[in-house]
């Protein structure tokens, strides 16, 4: 089926693999972007993997409608520590999101970013968010507004969201062809009426695009989120990157699909499988070709609070906030002080990065050493950039892949902490081998601390452990720990025919 959505050609591609997208000497993504673009998102933690370390965002749940039905999504099901997009335990109207919002400013200054993602499409709740948007704007200016989309009404919010200085938005695009998304939505509510198959699909995908060239027209950055459904959508996704580049969108997010049976969706309950992490990142390389690619998502909750990677909603429930007492303008002034203080770090460090430099201890390079393989590093941190986190207690690892002069980061793996407590640290292999089932293809782990039991472990999955790390940055450690390697003559590459000869 031919659809005038998808016949827009795609710009030429810049190229397979690494072009453009941060894969190389650049640890952020958005380095290549033009300055005017880069301007409004370095900062932002959402969008900037740099930024994500320091600045941290909130999502308040004012839109309870949807107006479609996607395959991965269940919205009945809550558990406080869930965490995946839909997920909410409180849901607020306007007045109450305002007075977290600003009680969540006040106590982690660090706040920059309000969003709105749900549980259900904000758009398909214009009231409640626009209301939420309009207290915001006058009562908390300093903070940036965001919202996220499935873009069916996205066309009829346009001229509101510029209203309100919106100037990031993200509409999720798993397609641009009908027919692959009729597996995806069975059904969408359009004029009144509930329209299914590969008609409600087409109708998504006119609006979806649509609204993408509305957005940018109107100088709004647009992300377009996809999730990777293997066997449905995974390869029609790099197509999807080429048509959202053409039509102005400057970032693609690939996440990958979470289709547990317990959360009943319809994915989780037939057995779709999910992705691993190596065949998300082939897919994330295979499209950032095209599209700059986003690699740090958390799949954030609707109702999320602090840094990416954590959730700090549970100090701020809305019988907690209403025994606080906000002075947000006196906030206001902390704030500043507060962001003043990471930007000048920040800029600091991307001077320093950019800086020719010179170290007179450093060894000089053998022109005669073997070429060494690149190798793939996990992180256990709490954020700031640092190594400080005791692998015990880490839910994530942040993934690098390190080589002989340049590193790039490729994302985040989920786990569920290994040790829960005094009484249960370490209980049961299950929790061990789910965590060494995460780090596929990881060849080293940098915590602050390891303990004895698993580092054996680890080390038979063949996952060298390290603790010699902490509380270094973790660009600095990673570098030295490949040198070490590449010293000791770890990382040295095969000698092609070495086999044939030896045999």
């Amino acid at each position: 089926m031919e659809l005038p959505v998808i016949s827009n050609a795609a710009p030429p591609s810049a190229g397979g693999g690494c072009s453009e997208s941060g894969c190389g000497t650049e640890p952020d993504a958005l380095s290549h972007l033009p300055d005017h673009i880069r301007s409004k998102v370095q900062d932002h933690p959402c969008y900037s993997e740099e930024a994500h370390h320091y600045f941290a965002r909130m999502h308040v749940a004012v839109a309870p409608a949807c107006n479609i039905q996607c395959n991965y999504c269940n919205r009945k099901y809550d558990c406080s520590n869930e965490s995946r997009p839909g997920v909410v335990s409180e849901l607020m109207t306007p007045d109450q999101a305002v007075k977290k919002t600003l009680a969540v400013a006040a106590a982690i200054p660090q706040m920059t970013v309000l969003g709105i993602a749900g549980p259900g499409d904000p758009l398909a709740n214009p009231e409640r968010t626009f209301e939420t948007f309009r207290q915001l704007s006058e009562q908390a200016p300093d903070i940036k507004l965001c919202v996220s989309t499935n873009g069916l009404s996205l066309p009829d919010c346009v001229d509101e969201l510029a209203k309100h200085n919106i100037d990031h938005v993200t509409i999720t695009i798993n397609c641009v062809d009908p027919e692959i998304g009729a597996k995806i939505y069975p059904w969408i509510f359009w004029e009144n009426k509930r329209i299914r198959g590969v008609e409600g699909a087409k109708i998504l995908i006119e609006q979806q695009q649509k609204g993408l060239e509305m957005l940018t027209s109107r100088g709004i950055l647009v992300k377009v989120n996809s999730v990777m459904i293997p066997g449905v959508n995974d390869q029609h996704l790099k197509e999807v990157s080429k048509i959202v580049k053409a039509k102005g969108a400057f970032l693609h997010n690939v996440m990958p699909l979470i289709a547990e049976a317990e959360h009943g969706t319809y994915y989780g309950i037939m057995g779709q499988p999910e992705p691993t992490p190596l065949e998300l990142q082939a897919l994330q390389d295979d499209c950032s070709g095209d599209m700059s690619m986003m690699r740090h998502c958390r799949q954030c909750r609707a109702d999320a609070v602090g840094l990416l990677g954590e959730d700090r909603g549970d100090e701020f429930t809305l019988d907690k906030i209403d025994e606080m007492e906000v002075d947000y303008a006196t906030a206001m002034v902390e704030r500043a002080k507060v962001h003043e203080a990471i930007t000048t770090e920040l800029e600091m460090k991307r001077a320093l990065k950019a800086a020719p430099r010179f170290s007179p201890d450093a060894p000089v390079a053998d022109e005669a050493a073997p070429a060494t393989r690149n190798i793939r590093i996990a992180i256990a941190t709490k954020g700031g950039g640092v190594i400080n986190e005791h692998f015990g207690h880490a839910h994530e690892f942040l993934v690098y892949e390190v080589g002989p002069k340049e590193h790039r980061f490729l994302g985040h793996r989920k786990c569920t902490a290994y040790c829960m407590g005094d009484e249960s640290c370490g209980d049961g292999e299950t929790v061990l081998g789910g965590i060494i089932k995460s780090l596929e293809g990881v060849e080293v782990l940098l915590a602050s601390k390891i303990g004895f039991e698993p580092w054996a472990d680890l080390e038979k999955a063949g996952i060298q452990p390290n603790g010699e790390h902490a509380m270094e940055p973790i660009e600095e450690a990673i570098r030295a720990v490949y040198d070490e390697m590449a010293a000791a003559g770890k990382l040295d590459m095969p000698v092609a025919g070495a086999s044939a000869q030896a045999a």
